[in-house]
């Protein structure tokens, strides 16, 4: 089975592999390989040391695929999962307008994700950083999202809070981000013990990949912040 070999891949961390064997079926008409190159295509665009034009290429190519999933099974929760995810990178490529403007769609994604399958505790992972993100929002971004909505898209730390809790309760430790962003999201809401105790967390956590390393170095930083 293709897709089993492409889940073992993507388990060992072979993304290039992984790309490869799955960019074979990107005529597919099944949505359950085309948003496993989607998220393939944005893994390798995220390898450090990816040249700046394949990886813009990339990112628009794990949009298109997502898309497609989705557009083949709209049931599919990974599909809009991975739909959201990836049209938020494209946004990055679009400047803050476009990114912000896309903001209602990539929740709605998101929601729906959760909707069909609420144990998938990276989809609430996801929801929490977004709530985060607008949480933190700097004002001139915010004066830009006031002149494209009527009512902008707005979120506390305390939703953030609950979407990064949930992923937890769901999938315990499953993911170093979402360790380091529950300590993120106490320092935000100045609770300094429960901050060092996520943080630490994200900091014992076993670095396997290029992101739990970068999660390890930041949780050390910010421990060291809070003393």
């Amino acid at each position: 089975m293709v897709l089993e070999q492409a889940d073992y891949l993507y388990s060992c961390a072979e993304t290039e592999k992984l790309y490869q064997l799955l960019l074979q079926h990107k005529d597919s008409n099944d949505a359950e390989f085309l948003w496993r190159l989607a998220r393939a295509s944005r893994d390798l665009a995220l390898l450090p040391n990816m040249e700046a034009d394949r990886k813009k290429q990339l990112v628009f190519d794990a949009f298109e695929y997502a898309k497609k999933a989705l557009e083949k099974n709209d049931k599919c929760f990974a599909a809009h999962k991975w739909y959201a995810v990836c049209l938020s990178d494209v946004g990055d490529y679009k400047g803050v307008k476009v990114k912000i403007g896309n903001s209602y769609i990539i929740r709605g994604h998101l929601e729906r994700a959760i909707e069909l399958n609420p144990k998938d505790a990276t989809s609430l992972h996801i929801l929490g950083y977004w709530c985060f993100a607008f949480a933190e929002l700097p004002w001139y971004q915010r004066k830009v999202a006031a002149v494209i909505f009527s009512s902008p898209p707005v979120s506390t730390y305390e939703e953030a809070l609950e979407f990064f809790l949930k992923a937890e309760e769901v999938d315990p430790n499953f993911y170093s981000k979402n360790l380091l962003m529950l300590g993120k999201t106490y320092m935000a809401m100045r609770d300094r013990e429960k901050a060092l105790l996520w943080l630490t967390k994200a900091k014992e956590y076993p670095a396997h990949t290029l992101e739990d390393k970068e999660v390890h170095k930041e949780a050390v930083d910010l421990l060291k912040k809070l003393g």
